[in-house]
């Protein structure tokens, strides 16, 4: 199998490593500190042998590529011209809620979520239909049918993270065709993030919700991207999946003035990342689940009172600290008394300052050394 190797990102341009101390252990930022594969690596050098790095778009092979992917993956047939290019995801469910909505809509999503995706509706002037997930005595995190079903009896558009972000959770086939029946029946467009979607663990299948129907495909913009399954974020490079023509039309006319074109060398990797990743992709599966499960161990021995559960997609642990009763959030205490950089809980919903996200995707000292950092300060208190 291919060998996923870890690299020391200290003194690189890494946000994850700049944005706090030398001596403090930062796993907040959603990226890998694993190298690339050496496939994307070579389709960037081959680009880069060209001496001209004007503006460039999509080819079709490209195009191509990523048809026969999600073919290949999900049993979804798209056409090449479904597919919209952008540089990023971020961009993509903005571009969205400034097209098909107006000031004092409304537009429902499910909490905890990351913050980007949180506060996109207060940009535009939208209201807020928040749905909370809760922890399920079967060790998962799951959303009340009811308090769903009446968030979208007064939306009009339904944002999506599948899988989620920051609990780590798949959606089930019948998870998501609830969903999808929603949008359906209270004429909602739904905007799915699935980004992480080539990450999920345990031999658990991703099911792209605009895959389960022509009815919900027809009113779905579906984000997608190569950045967190290949750890290529930076190379700002992703796409939408739109079905319908007026939709797409309607969504491509958004981006003027605010979205630029995308990152060529961005175009280069994705095209070898679908094409050639697909090794390296099942070896970064195989590492991050050795990860998650060291984590849980760690956390089982030494942080008794915290409690996480286990990722079933990604990189992301969801983990609650609320029983040390700690006298600052979490994030900041940790920061303070641990030299250990987090997430903050705050940031995927309010009132979630005893929580944190930590990033379980960098080399395994380096995961043993935090939680052996956290559990000391949390003894010490």
């Amino acid at each position: 199998m291919t060998a996923i190797v870890s690299v020391d990102r200290r003194g690189s341009d890494a946000n994850k490593w700049r944005a706090f101390g030398p001596d403090v252990i930062p796993l907040p930022v959603a990226d890998m500190d694993f190298a690339v594969a050496p496939e994307i690596i070579a389709a960037i050098e081959k680009r880069l042998a060209h001496p001209v790095l004007g503006y460039g778009a999509a080819t079709d092979s490209l195009r191509q590529t990523l048809v026969a992917a999600l073919a290949a993956e999900y049993g979804w047939r798209v056409e090449p011209e479904w597919l919209v290019f952008l540089p990023g995801v971020e961009p993509g469910f903005n571009m969205a809620l400034n097209a098909f909505t107006a000031p004092g809509d409304t537009v429902m999503q499910e909490y905890p979520v990351y913050k980007p995706l949180r506060t996109a509706p207060e940009t535009w002037g939208l209201k807020s239909a928040a749905v909370w997930q809760n922890a399920t005595a079967e060790g998962g995190f799951a959303s009340d049918d009811k308090a769903l079903e009446e968030a979208a009896a007064r939306s009009k558009l339904m944002l999506l993270c599948n899988p989620q972000n920051p609990t780590g959770r798949v959606y089930s086939r019948d998870e998501l065709a609830f969903r999808a029946e929603l949008c359906i029946r209270h004429d909602m467009l739904l905007v799915s993030d699935e980004i992480h979607c080539g990450l999920t663990l345990d031999g658990r299948a991703h099911v792209p919700v605009a895959s389960l129907s022509k009815a919900i495909e027809a009113r779905t913009i579906t984000l997608m991207a190569a950045s967190k399954t290949w750890n290529i974020a930076g190379l700002k490079a992703a796409f939408a999946v739109i079905a319908d023509e007026e939709l797409r039309t309607a969504f491509m006319g958004a981006r003027k003035g605010l979205v630029d074109s995308v990152n060529i060398l961005g175009l280069a990797a994705m095209e070898a990342a679908y094409r050639d990743g697909g090794e390296w992709r099942d070896a970064v599966r195989a590492r991050i689940a050795e990860n998650r499960d060291m984590l849980q161990s760690l956390v089982a021995g030494t942080l008794p009172k915290a409690k996480v559960l286990p990722a079933e997609a990604s990189f992301l642990a969801w983990i609650d600290l609320s029983a040390y009763e700690l006298d600052a959030p979490a994030a900041d205490w940790l920061l303070k008394n641990a030299r250990i950089g987090l997430s903050r809980g705050t940031d995927f919903g309010p009132g979630l300052e005893n929580w944190v996200r930590l990033n379980f995707a960098c080399a395994r000292e380096t995961l043993v050394e935090a939680l052996a950092r956290m559990a000391k300060a949390l003894e010490q208190g």
